[in-house]
């Protein structure tokens, strides 16, 4: 597969500009994904849609948006770096123009290994964002069934009614929680589940890629002096974005779950605090099972497909050059 060299500034522009459009779409399916990926103890939710009818009820529209500013604000340079780096290693890793099968799994792990400098702590902010009201609706759900037992069934959008006289902690920020982070345990602790975020994004990059690349170029004629991703029209880049993305995150789902689990820095009343990877998944196997480590894979999906798609479209469609172009 023959591969064009595109300005590096360009690559930036267009990773950018792709995150933020792709987020601003699937925001409130990550929020429940995460709600969800977290829930151990009392059952809040019993699926995506009824986590969502919920955040809305009790929260407000926005409240779908929880923890959004921070994907917005550092998503330009995660999705920047990821699509940018991917396209760096594969230019290097071509011979004669070509870029054999292991070169495409090889420039995605690359790409899944450098993004995790940004990624680490825009999840661990982002996930603090988006528990909190599933954390607040647990402890309204425990405090009506523990003080009513003989009296109606404790109502979810009781939170609402029951917040005066409640002690219910102020709603956290991001600024907050980072200088409580730095404060209390450095800049490691923004880093917290590095690990696991590495673990997650590198298998990811290494399936996406890759099966991007090929579904990308299905139809295309061979040519070896042109680019079959530069011609490929809007619509397949769309949906070959899509199908490779959600293959990939229902692939990874598990190490997602391990991922959110250990970055939640607050865990609601009777949810397992974890010591590492290893024990993260001891304790969800023995406590919850095997299918524990599904849960959200919908909602993964959900998110991943358009992002990817929507991010590979813009990509192609080349607003970078564009933007470049009017600047210049």
């Amino acid at each position: 597969m023959a591969e064009k060299k595109v300005s590096l500034p360009a690559k930036l522009i267009n990773g950018g500009v792709a995150g933020l459009v792709g987020v601003t779409c699937v925001f409130p399916i990550d929020l429940a994904k995460t709600r969800l990926q977290n829930q151990q103890g009392a059952r809040v939710y019993s699926g995506m849609l009824d986590c969502l009818a919920k955040t809305i009820k009790v929260e407000g529209y926005f409240g779908m948006y929880r923890g959004a500013a921070v994907n917005l604000t550092l998503v330009t340079p995660e999705k920047a770096i990821k699509l940018a780096a991917n396209d760096v290693f594969r230019q290097k890793l071509s011979k004669d123009g070509k870029l054999a099968l292991w070169g495409e799994i090889l420039a995605g792990c690359g790409a899944g290994t450098c993004q995790v400098v940004v990624t680490t702590p825009m999840e661990m902010l982002k996930i603090q964002l988006q528990d909190a009201g599933r954390l607040a609706a647990q402890r309204t759900v425990t405090a009506s069934a523990s003080a009513s037992a003989a009296g109606p069934t404790p109502s979810l959008v009781a939170s609402r009614a029951a917040q005066p006289g409640t002690n219910t902690p102020p709603r956290p920020s991001a600024t907050r929680i980072t200088l409580e982070l730095l404060k209390t345990r450095g800049l490691r602790g923004l880093y917290k589940g590095a690990g696991a975020t590495l673990m997650r994004d590198v298998p990811f990059s290494m399936i996406y890629f890759p099966l991007f690349a090929n579904l990308n170029a299905v139809g295309r004629t061979e040519d070896p002096h042109s680019n079959p991703q530069e011609r490929a029209p809007f619509l397949q880049s769309f949906v070959a974005g899509c199908m490779a993305g959600s293959v990939a995150a229902v692939a990874v789902t598990p190490l997602d779950v391990i991922k959110t689990r250990l970055q939640t820095l607050q865990k609601g009343e009777g949810e397992d605090s974890y010591r590492g990877i290893i024990d993260c998944v001891q304790r969800v196997l023995k406590r919850e099972g095997p299918s524990a480590f599904l849960k959200g894979a919908t909602c993964r999906a959900l998110v991943i497909a358009p992002l990817f798609g929507i991010a590979q479209g813009v990509y192609f469609l080349g607003v970078g050059e564009h933007v470049l172009g009017l600047l210049g």
